[in-house]
């Protein structure tokens, strides 16, 4: 065993009085130390005084380093999409994001080559169409067209309209082929089960979640309104998830359990009820296959559609309005 003196006589030796000092500094700061003569007696540290160790303790960095990276002017904010349907602002409006797209194909199916984003796309316009149709309430699409969207601008579109519902349309995969069936998430910080918790890590990520603008208010303030506002929002997302459920079960297939809770990014604006709707699995050759039809896709869209005209009826009958 080599001794603490022993050591400190070879650090010196090699120039290691800085390091020596580092190490006596740390031990006289230790409740176990004793008095600094006798800790620099046991360590063969005799020839350095108090005030060696206190010019060391105060001796600043000799040289600081700086890196500047330019960041450039803030790009302008997207357009706004057009809203369709009725023109009339006192109607609901439902914002539909049709996920993935540009360069970002999402999940692709291992069995006819199907690739999420054309058929969350096709989904959207769907459900855009049957929404209009009925003529109760305007929509508007994140994207009607083959363009990537950053998760922030997909659910900032729906704050910036002030929509009152925003469905986030996917199609999932996993590795069993076996996997099959519709969900729909709504947001929590805590995972339903690990499942729920690896999808929203794929679908998450490397987006950065946006703040909220609250105002002048302060810190404290704002922190105790948005919670109250993203429990309300959370709690009414959750309502529509088990009504479009409830509403689409007789023509689209459902997991068993298909009402799941997961920290999507895109599912985190505080004032705006969204959901997340996985329609079927592209890994499974049945799903693939409905998802991707006309068929499938309409029937897809008449569930949604009852479920949203249901849902604010509810609204207007419990507000007035």
């Amino acid at each position: 065993m080599v001794s603490n003196r022993r050591w400190f006589h070879i650090g010196s030796r090699r120039g290691g009085q800085a390091a020596a000092l580092a190490f006596a500094l740390a031990s006289l700061s230790s409740p176990m130390a004793q008095s600094a003569d006798t800790f620099r007696h046991s360590v063969g540290l005799e020839r350095v005084s108090g005030s060696d160790i206190a010019r060391f303790r105060a001796e600043r960095p000799k040289k600081r380093y700086s890196v500047t990276v330019p960041i450039g002017k803030p790009k302008p904010a997207l357009p706004l999409p057009a809203i369709e349907g009725p023109a009339d602002p006192r109607l609901p409006l439902v914002v539909i994001d049709a996920g993935h797209g540009g360069h970002d194909p999402g999940a692709i199916s291992p069995h006819g080559g199907q690739r999420e984003k054309d058929i969350t796309l096709a989904l959207a316009k769907a459900i855009r169409d049957a929404l209009v149709a009925q003529g109760r309430v305007r929509v508007a699409l994140t994207r009607a067209d083959d363009r990537f969207l950053v998760l922030e601008e997909r659910y900032g579109i729906a704050r910036r309209l002030k929509a009152d519902l925003f469905l986030s349309i996917h199609a999932d995969a996993a590795a069993n082929e076996q996997a099959h069936g519709a969900s729909v998430y709504t947001l929590s910080e805590v995972a339903s089960d690990r499942e729920a918790a690896r999808l929203a890590a794929r679908e998450n990520k490397a987006n950065i979640i946006n703040g909220v603008d609250l105002g002048a208010h302060g810190s404290a303030v704002s922190s105790i309104l948005l919670d109250l506002t993203q429990r309300e929002t959370m709690n009414t997302a959750s309502d529509f998830a088990r009504l479009l459920q409830r509403e689409a079960s007789d023509e689209v297939d459902f997991r068993t359990t298909a009402h799941r809770f997961a920290s999507f990014v895109v599912l985190k604006a505080p004032d705006t009820p969204s959901i997340l709707f996985e329609t079927g699995f592209v890994s499974n050759k049945a799903d693939a296959e409905f998802l991707s039809s006309k068929a499938g896709q309409q029937k897809i869209a008449r569930g949604v559609r009852d479920a949203v005209q249901i849902h604010f009826a509810r609204r207007i009958a419990a507000t007035g309005r």
